[in-house]
């Protein structure tokens, strides 16, 4: 008889395993599935905001729109950046920290839910998802409280931090007009203070290399859904009966856009301003606010473009132009500041960036003003390749 081979018993999951912070010099650490889960169904939510930005612009109301694309954009970001920085220093993947950020995701898809309700002016859904993730999150905290004694202090921070100031979004829901427009604002100081607040106790062991690839990932995921939003809009237009020249030069300008912010972002690594400072990594990961919903408003900024050249749009020429310039602008001042590498922000090489900001903004007034903005990106990509001194190019 032929020997048969015995089955290897497949791997148990481990239900619970200490949770210790884990080391900040760790090998090849690398985003995980659960994490690249966590962020595709964060982008609902992200694309949810954009489609709300691109109905206000279309219909005029530039002021409401901005207003409410920057508080919802908020409450994604700072969501998706707390799980990202906690998940750096404690991920255990067992099956309770699975659980718990499978919790979380629930949350997101409760927060995208609200977001069109949020825009005018309710919102009860964003602070029910805010709430389910907060949750889960103050659990995970507090879990690292109980088995990490040396950072005991800062977890417990963290968790308290975390709970109070859910409890004041919970409050602000019962406020209207100006004290509700106060409230947020105060909110938001609050959020932005936990981390502070919180670390005094002690430093989060938190990996350099992982954290910038989770910046760097989500950042494709907005660029994508710019491009999702963009294609979208073209697709519209060509079914409506647009002209085709006029959309293929808008879907040119586009992509020469959204092409040259994926390369001028991945241009340079991170590691460096990450390992730098505690207080140069706070600047870091809160300055990529601004990358992340500039990124994600260009993708609203080109549907805008495409509604006006089908006269859709409630926009002056310059407005609907400045629906892409001005975002692609903050894009590239931000990126200018956050990703300095080696190199000086004032030396030739990097001025560029200002310049090619500024360039942007006058092409407001100019004919094809969105070819124009693709024209001035990819310009700037060229300036960075021939000047990079020899070897840097990655």
């Amino acid at each position: 008889m032929r020997e048969q081979r015995a089955t290897p018993a497949p791997a148990r999951r481990v239900w619970r395993r200490p949770m210790l912070s884990r080391s900040p010099r760790e090998e090849h650490r690398a985003s995980t599935p659960l994490e690249a889960f966590f962020d595709l169904c964060f982008v609902v939510a992200v694309a949810q905001a954009a489609a709300q930005l691109h109905h206000a612009l279309s219909e005029g109301e530039v002021a409401h729109g901005l207003l409410g694309y920057g508080a919802v954009f908020f409450a994604i970001w700072w969501a998706w950046m707390n799980f990202s920085w906690f998940a750096s220093a404690y991920d255990t993947d067992d099956v309770l920290y699975r659980i718990a950020t499978l919790v979380q995701i629930a949350g997101a898809l409760i927060l995208a839910a609200g977001v069109p309700r949020a825009f005018e002016g309710d919102f009860v859904l964003v602070t029910v998802g805010y709430l389910v993730m907060r949750v889960a999150l103050t659990g995970q905290w507090l879990r690292a409280a109980r088995d990490d004694p040396e950072r005991r202090e800062s977890d417990r921070r963290y968790a308290l931090g975390v709970a109070v100031v859910q409890l004041g979004w919970i409050a602000k829901l019962a406020l209207a007009g100006g004290w509700a427009a106060a409230a947020f604002l105060g909110l938001v100081a609050l959020e932005l203070s936990v981390p502070v607040w919180a670390e005094r106790r002690g430093a989060i062991r938190w990996h350099p290399g992982h954290i910038a690839e989770r910046y760097g990932l989500f950042t494709l995921i907005v660029l994508g859904e710019s491009v999702a939003a963009a294609t979208t809009a073209v697709q519209s237009g060509v079914d409506s009966g647009q002209q085709l020249g006029s959309l293929l030069t808008l879907a040119a300008g586009g992509l020469l856009i959204v092409f040259s912010m994926w390369w001028l972002y991945f241009e340079q690594h991170a590691d460096e301003r990450l390992s730098s400072t505690n207080l140069g990594s706070f600047v870091w990961g809160y300055g990529h606010y601004v990358i992340f919903a500039s990124a994600a408003a260009v993708g609203a900024g080109l549907q805008v473009a495409v509604d006006h050249d089908a006269g859709k749009a409630h926009l002056p020429a310059w407005g609907a132009a400045g629906s892409v310039a001005v975002p692609v602008a903050l894009y590239l001042l931000s990126v200018w500041l956050l990703h300095p590498g080696a190199e000086a922000r004032r030396s030739p090489r990097r001025a560029a960036y200002p310049l090619a900001a500024a360039l942007v903004l006058c092409a407001m007034a100019a004919g094809q003003p969105v070819l124009l903005a693709g024209l001035l990106l990819a310009a700037l990509v060229a300036v960075r390749l021939l000047t990079a001194p020899r070897g840097a190019a990655r």
